[in-house]
């Protein structure tokens, strides 16, 4: 599911969107980096600064998503959305998962204009890729049977591996990456966690509440939750 065997033109013609967003990361990076166009004003202009949000720039919660600060940070992110994004086209399709990963991006952006000072600067679209985190996370926790066991473990783990190192590398959007996270796994809630399965797993727990009074075993994918939620809370509130 994760392992990439497509040529790059079956590539292109089976993730259309996941491509789209690549090339619009090399060609932002090249615009921006290249001494033959005026490379510096452009990226005063894409990126995003609070203080000119606040001021009525408000493209700027938008162009970071696609913007980054070097060819080793574009190359990253670029090749996680590559490794993550197609499979989530696939299942979603291409309108959804354009929604999914511009309103993830977008809130985590937000979220960064209201908790940081307002000469913070940033760029990046790690917000976005730990939305696709998020919405696979829901999708393990709310319908199961979508992932093979094998599938949702790696995802857990690489997210869990994400979570804990945000807060040990330097310039770091933590922020962003957070509530990126948060926005993906709302998202996949809102889609997957319909009242049917509320009511089901409400019924179920009552029941099994009436008839003893000790917990069931949690399963792997609760257990990763609970700590990658253990750790956004106890990092963000100590960063």
């Amino acid at each position: 599911m994760f392992t990439r065997t497509e040529s790059l033109k079956e590539f292109v013609r089976y993730y259309p969107v996941v491509t789209t967003i690549v090339l619009i990361h090399i060609a932002l990076y090249l615009l921006t980096s290249l001494p033959i166009f005026p490379s510096m004003l452009l990226f005063e202009k894409l990126v995003g600064v609070n203080l000119y949000v606040v001021q009525g720039e408000i493209w700027r919660l938008i162009t970071p998503i696609f913007m980054h600060s070097g060819f080793t940070h574009m190359l990253f992110n670029s090749f996680s959305l590559v490794l993550f994004g197609p499979a989530l086209e696939r299942i979603v399709g291409k309108r959804r998962f354009i929604l999914l990963y511009v309103l993830t991006g977008l809130l985590a952006n937000v979220a960064t204009l209201i908790l940081m000072p307002l000469t913070y600067t940033h760029v990046g679209s790690s917000g976005a890729i730990y939305g696709l985190f998020g919405f696979y996370a829901a999708m393990i926790f709310f319908k199961q049977q979508i992932l093979s066991k094998e599938n949702s473990q790696v995802i857990l783990t690489i997210t869990a591996i994400g979570v804990i190192m945000t807060f040990f590398q330097p310039n770091i959007n933590i922020t962003a990456h957070l509530f990126g996270l948060l926005a993906g796994f709302l998202f996949g809630a809102f889609m997957y966690g319909n009242r049917e399965n509320f009511r089901r797993r409400s019924a179920h727990r009552t029941s099994s509440y009436k008839r003893s009074f000790s917990f069931s075993k949690p399963t792997f994918p609760q257990v990763v939750l609970i700590i990658l939620i253990s750790l956004a809370i106890i990092g963000f509130l100590f960063k």
